[in-house]
């Protein structure tokens, strides 16, 4: 009788075309939370800029949390990569299942801390009253949302990790969708539904995090997915798999929680700029996120194809796929940045803020667009890392980076009060921060006898 392992080949192929065959559908994953975001400011934009502006610091706020999940699913992912090189397909199963588990732990756990700590934090670090209660409000229903999100970065984390990639497409679509038209009838009151204004934004976020949520559960089911990796035969806690997990987990946790953290601080010293530096850090802030989706995308790539060609015992290839990534992350990325500095004014009137908002963001985008450059080959150096197993590895090269990056934005928007064109320069040297360590770690070879 035929068996799992026999009926199924996850091993990889270092090939461009199975670089983009990975990349691309996990780029329009990674851009629907970007979408939801970006329609949200769009809507909200059109509102006041003050709803602008607070958006800006809520939607990093909820960031945190949710690259917490993140976090959870590279690490759950590389282990995955790893089975699926190894060709140990009836491992996939119990691991899936088991961070499934961490993830809704941290979920409530992450509800329980918006209610109670938030609120706190906010009215300690903002200045205005009228935008720290406005943020506080939409937090408290936002926040309900990181159950479903967890739960859809584990479906990544399986999906990325098995070379499924593909089916990422469908929730992409059910969820972006239905943002889009439950943001237009919550905000403004349409087609019989409640006007909600700023709050409606979160409650829309939330039910279509639900639905793109149970329409890729759905895919997973009808196409046999769940019956060929036994996702759901075993639900009972696995100790071993679970620590596993999260040994190979929490560092790109805390990786993930600090850079966002540098981010949110950020976000709190431009708030001391005023409202208007607020809200045009806010647009880029969608820029670079929505753009960027593409270079994630293929760093989640690195991820996944080094992991499983170093379960293939291919170590010494692992430079020629890593060239091969940052050949296509960089040419997305250049041109992305060309178009961007050609039609600032497309990118930055769909916001409705007028031309002296417009012509005060242009610089900003600029600065910006090059970091988007320097961003393309920097983090997949660093997901190359991950890739190997050595997330310890990973959390000591962000905290390199972070330290810089945070004394640069205390200084310049702080201390010397300089514009935020200066201030959004700590991302050059945030990625180039980040660049130099990964770069040695991988060409040191250290990594090759790891075992995870």
């Amino acid at each position: 009788m035929e068996t799992i392992n026999d009926s199924i080949d996850l091993r990889v192929k270092i090939s461009y075309k199975q670089i983009l065959q990975i990349g691309l559908p996990i780029a329009a994953a990674i851009i629907v939370p970007q979408l939801n975001f970006i329609t949200n400011n769009i809507f909200l934009g059109r509102l006041s800029q003050q709803a602008l502006a607070v958006a800006g610091v809520t939607g990093v706020y909820y960031l945190v949390f949710a690259v917490l999940g993140i976090g959870l699913n590279n690490g759950l992912q590389a282990l995955i990569s790893r089975r699926a090189g190894e060709n140990r397909i009836d491992e996939i199963g119990n691991l899936f299942s088991q961070g499934i588990r961490i993830a809704f732990v941290l979920a409530v756990t992450g509800i329980l801390i918006t209610w109670v700590v938030a609120p706190v934090v906010l009215r300690w670090s903002l200045h205005d009253e009228q935008i720290i209660q406005m943020a506080i409000h939409f937090l408290r229903i936002r926040i309900v949302g990181l159950i479903f999100l967890y739960l859809y970065q584990m479906r990544n984390a399986l999906l990325v990790g098995t070379n499924q990639s593909k089916y990422l497409v469908i929730g992409t679509a059910a969820e972006a969708i239905s943002n889009i038209v439950l943001d237009y009838c919550l905000i403004y009151g349409k087609f019989g539904l409640p006007q909600l204004g700023f709050n409606g934004a979160a409650y829309a976020s939330v039910i279509a995090e639900f639905i793109g949520l149970s329409a890729i559960f759905l895919v997973i089911h009808y196409k046999g997915i769940s019956g060929q990796l036994q996702l759901f035969k075993n639900w009972k806690y696995d100790a071993t798999h679970t620590k596993l997990i999260l040994v190979q987990s929490s560092p790109l946790i805390i990786q993930n929680a600090i850079s966002i953290l540098s981010w949110e601080f950020f976000y709190i010293l431009i708030e001391h700029h005023g409202t208007r530096d607020l809200a045009i850090s806010n647009t880029m802030r969608n820029i670079f996120g929505f753009f960027g989706c593409f270079t994630w995308a293929f760093a989640a790539t690195t991820n996944t194809m080094v992991s499983n060609i170093i379960g293939q015992g291919l170590h010494d290839r692992v430079n020629e796929l890593i060239r091969k990534i940052i050949k296509i992350s960089f040419l997305f990325s250049f041109t992305v940045g060309i178009i961007l500095n050609v039609f600032p004014h497309v990118f930055l009137s769909i916001y409705g803020q007028g031309e002296d908002f417009i012509q005060a963001a242009i610089p900003v985008l600029r600065v910006v667009s090059t970091a988007m450059m320097l961003m393309s080959f920097s983090v997949i150096w660093l997901n190359a890392v991950t890739g190997t197993g050595n997330s310890k590895m990973n959390l000591k090269i962000e905290a390199f980076a972070i330290f810089f990056y945070v004394i640069y934005v205390y200084l310049v928007l702080e201390k010397f009060n300089l514009p935020i064109t200066i201030g959004w320069m700590s991302e050059w040297w945030y990625w180039l921060a980040m660049f130099i360590p990964s770069y040695w770690y991988i060409k040191s070879g250290k990594w090759k006898n790891r075992k995870i």
